[in-house]
């Protein structure tokens, strides 16, 4: 079946305008790896990180319509495993100081790719046997269930001294997580979950996510598709996990208390849940503006009155932003849309093709 003129062209042109894209993104990072102080790097980073977070539970939450609120956890997971592995022999002889690391993992010393990669292999692993066991549970029995499970996981941590050091957490961890490990993986996995939901497996998540009933009846596997959906998720979770351990350079259970998953979950109803572009755009977006709004937490002068600082007054802030959004605008920044370049030629941005040009 032969394409016709006109669609062949507009894939001609948004293809040539997605390798120009990239090529500029990449251009960019160039510029702001050589440009940006080190404080602005490291917010950079963080953006990268927030946007593979988002992204992971977005797929579970907006994709295929599970309510989970376990998300820290998977990511402490990630992060213990790949530092424990990633540590050389004396930084883990100097870190476990009350009680010796146990004998199997003293001399385990991997490189951080291999160690990045394990740990959200292991994440997801952990991910699946909850899966299996809590997928059976719906709606706010799955997210109490899943919010349990973090805190199992938190209170391991904090108890298995020979192994994860207990409450003193883990120091000195090397600063793996550069500008490219940090965008280069965010990359990555968000062109890993635009090609999985266009594929027969996103399409069975979102069917699952509209009417369970009816796609089970179409011979689509619901608890099976949901498990997949959930390891999926677990298995990005503890891939960002790594990256915020060597990011942080320091680590500990008080780190991923449930509060963690709610910071997450702000990113993406902002954004839009069951958006991936909504997502990217609300993490560099809310990213960006907790920093710039730190101002708030200090003293502040209104004109009228000064005040002498207010701790935690930012949080407000994005508390009632978040309260706003879901009374006026509950679908979000993107809703369920996405980027396209056809969408910049019906607004206007991009030029449209002629009537003469589409009639040849």
């Amino acid at each position: 079946m032969n394409m016709s003129p006109v669609l062949h062209d507009t894939q001609r042109r948004d293809r040539m305008l997605t390798i120009g894209a990239a090529l500029l993104g990449l251009a960019l990072l160039f510029v702001f790896d050589s440009m940006f102080d080190p404080f602005t790097m490291q917010i950079f980073k963080l953006c990268a990180i927030n946007i593979i977070l988002a992204l992971s539970l977005n797929l579970i939450n907006g994709f295929t319509g599970l309510f989970s609120l376990g998300h820290a956890g998977f990511m402490a997971v990630g992060a213990y495993t790949c530092a424990i592995l990633s540590m050389s022999p004396d930084q883990k002889a100097a870190n476990y100081v009350l009680q010796p690391i146990v004998p199997w993992l003293a001399n385990v010393h991997l490189p951080f790719l291999p160690s990045l990669l394990v740990a959200g292999l292991f994440a997801g692993f952990i991910g699946w046997i909850l899966g299996i066991v809590a997928l059976r549970l719906r709606d706010d029995y799955l997210a109490i269930a899943t919010l349990g499970f973090s805190e199992i996981i938190r209170v391991l941590l904090t108890n298995a001294q020979t192994i994860t050091n207990g409450s003193l957490g883990l120091k000195g961890l090397p600063r793996y997580t550069t500008m490219w490990w940090a965008w280069g993986s965010a990359i990555a996995i968000t062109i890993f979950l635009v090609l999985l939901i266009k594929s027969s497996y996103g399409r069975a998540f979102k069917s699952i996510r509209d009417n369970e009933i009816a796609a089970e009846a179409m011979g689509i596997d619901v608890f099976g598709m949901k498990v997949l959906s959930f390891t999926i998720s677990s298995a990005l979770a503890g891939i960002a996990g790594g990256l915020l351990a060597h990011y942080l350079t320091t680590i500990d259970p008080k780190q991923f208390i449930f509060l963690k998953t709610f910071d997450i979950l702000l990113i993406v109803v902002l954004g839009g849940v069951g958006s991936i572009t909504g997502s990217v755009v609300a993490a560099i977006v809310v990213t960006v503006s907790m920093e710039a709004l730190r101002f708030l937490d200090g003293p502040l002068n209104l004109g009228f009155m000064v005040t002498h600082g207010i701790p935690g007054l930012r949080m407000v802030f994005f508390s009632a932003l978040l309260m706003i959004v879901v009374i006026y605008r509950q679908q979000g920044l993107m809703g369920t849309a996405e980027f396209s370049w056809a969408s910049l030629s019906r607004i206007g941005l991009l030029p449209k093709r002629s009537s003469k040009e589409a009639a040849r």
